[in-house]
């Protein structure tokens, strides 16, 4: 009878996310939404409080903290503020960079708290959270009015949902698997060119950063000194290492800028490889990093950027055999590049209140197209030059094979036999390689030729009983008498005799005599 049995190989252990119910999913999403604003808000009033705190002559009041850090939430999202005098756009990156990455954290936490693990779940997660800046942004925008420190409240609720929206989406990408989405979507060769336009633009960046830390180095003396000019208070130091803290990524992407050949200006100060127009400067410690004259060997930083394009083209050398889709990839190492300096240069310039010093620019448009021609051209060449060939195999007709020189005795000395066994490598060097010719092989011999001299013996003997026996007449039992067999020891019929004979006259044979003295062939 034949016995079922289940197959337990079909069974899969599958980890599934906890379920909640659609009120549970809302209260989460709330959380972090208000949470994310909160604790911003909290942050930058807890700045506030330390320097207005140590500051000399400024009163500390809580209203007056939380009041103050309206406007500079709305700053940390990057919207740009209006005064009496103009508008000042210019702001700072670093908080921009630390409220995001507060943002991301945050939106990371509730993915992982709701089990999401598909991309559109995380649109619930990046939704709730954008619009809650957004509609906190806007409505402190009104509350504003025509105070002394404005913002639109149309520019103030998009941009608070642009940043904390891409910084949700930032947080999220990899557990939703938004990240695998996009990289399915790529095909090889341009999967290859994004990395290395990624890896170029931090390339650059660092570039940069090394540009502004050698200014600083070699105006040291003037750093110190307008450090000193500011105030000998613990607060009043204390507010200018924020500040220069704060611009330092807006320094760092001028430096870049800088090195790829665009330059940047701040009001009617123009700084660039190729030209030099001085004046006038703010009093910030970060600006003594600017050159203070044109210098014969400044267009030498270009150098730098033509070698990130060098090594741009040597990563994408091995992309593919066919040089076109070499150059695909660099391509997409340039647009990546190219428009990642765009976004970067765009957000580091603006307006600077109408004064003497307005506008703070960093061209945007020119840095992105320099940097992918940088990007571009020398990696083009060297991906297109250093990459690899496919070996065409060309069938000639009527060419004449030439074998080539073979030696076997070097052969086999260069060979090596190795085991996956050491003891069996061991034994097999141990072996004496030893000519054929030392050999004595026995010719003509087949395998049934190798016999017992003794057992052959014994073997003959029992032949020769036997014969004995046959040539003796059998007892006539059944009276009847027996025709006589033609055997080896007994005398071959007429007939065959005959045979033989006439065969042997067809062969010209003549008729020999055996030891018997009887006719044989």
């Amino acid at each position: 009878m034949p016995v079922l049995q289940r197959d337990v190989t079909r069974e899969v252990d599958t980890v599934r996310p906890p379920e909640f119910s659609r009120s549970e999913r809302v209260r989460v999403l709330a959380a972090a939404a208000v949470g994310s604003v909160v604790v911003g808000y909290a942050a930058v009033a807890a700045v506030l409080a330390l320097v207005s705190a140590t500051a000399t002559y400024a009163e500390f009041s809580t209203s007056g903290v939380l009041s103050a850090a309206a406007p500079a939430w709305l700053a940390a999202h990057h919207v740009p503020l209006r005064f009496d005098s103009g508008q000042f756009g210019v702001l700072p990156l670093l908080p921009t960079a630390l409220l995001m990455l507060l943002v991301g954290r945050t939106a990371a936490g509730t993915a992982d708290r709701l089990g999401l693990y598909e991309p559109l779940q995380a649109r619930g997660v990046v939704l709730s959270i954008a619009g809650s800046h957004a509609v906190v942004g806007g409505a402190i925008a009104l509350v504003m009015g025509d105070g002394v420190v404005r913002a639109t409240p149309a520019v103030a609720f998009f941009g608070c949902a642009a940043v904390s929206g891409l910084a949700a989406t930032i947080g999220v990408a990899r557990r939703c698997g938004l990240v695998e989405m996009v990289f399915d979507k790529l095909d090889p060769v341009a999967l290859h060119g994004l990395r290395a336009g990624f890896m170029a633009l931090f390339a650059l960046v660092s570039v940069g950063s090394l540009a502004v830390a050698a200014g600083l180095a070699v105006s040291w003396p003037t750093t110190s000194g307008l450090f000193a000019e500011a105030g000998q208070s613990v607060g009043v130091g204390l507010g200018v290492w924020l500040l220069c803290l704060g611009y330092l990524p807006n320094a760092i992407i001028a430096g870049f800028s800088y090195v790829a050949g665009a330059g940047f200006s701040l009001g009617g100060v123009e700084v660039s490889p190729t030209r030099f127009v001085g004046g006038p400067v703010p009093p910030v410690p970060l600006l003594a990093a600017l050159p203070e004259n044109a210098h014969v060997w400044t267009p030498a930083v270009l150098v730098g950027v033509a070698v990130i394009g060098v090594l741009v083209g040597w990563t994408c050398r091995k992309v593919s055999d066919r040089p076109a889709s070499r150059l695909r990839a660099v391509l997409v190492a340039a647009v990546t590049a190219g428009v990642g300096s765009l976004v970067l240069a765009a957000t580091a310039g603006g307006r600077l209140a109408g004064g003497a010093f307005d506008p703070v620019t960093v061209p945007a448009g020119l840095l992105g197209l320099l940097v992918a021609l940088w990007v571009l051209v020398p990696g083009a060449l060297v991906a297109w030059l250093a990459g690899t060939r496919a070996k065409a195999a060309v069938a000639v007709s009527g060419a004449e094979f030439v074998e080539p020189d073979y030696d076997e005795d070097a052969e086999a000395a260069d060979q090596d036999v190795v085991f996956e066994d050491d003891e069996l490598t061991d034994q097999f060097e141990q072996l004496e390689v030893v000519d054929a010719d030392e050999f004595e092989v026995e010719e003509d011999l087949d395998a049934d030729d190798y016999y017992d001299e003794d057992e052959y013996d014994d073997y003959a003997d029992e032949e020769d009983a036997a014969g004995d026996i046959a040539d003796e007449e059998p007892e006539d039992v059944a009276g009847e008498e027996e025709e006589p067999l033609d055997d080896e020891e007994g005398e071959p019929a007429a007939d065959e005799e005959d045979l033989d004979a006439e065969f042997d006259e067809m062969l010209g044979m003549e008729p020999e005599e055996d030891l018997d003295g009887k006719a044989g062939r």
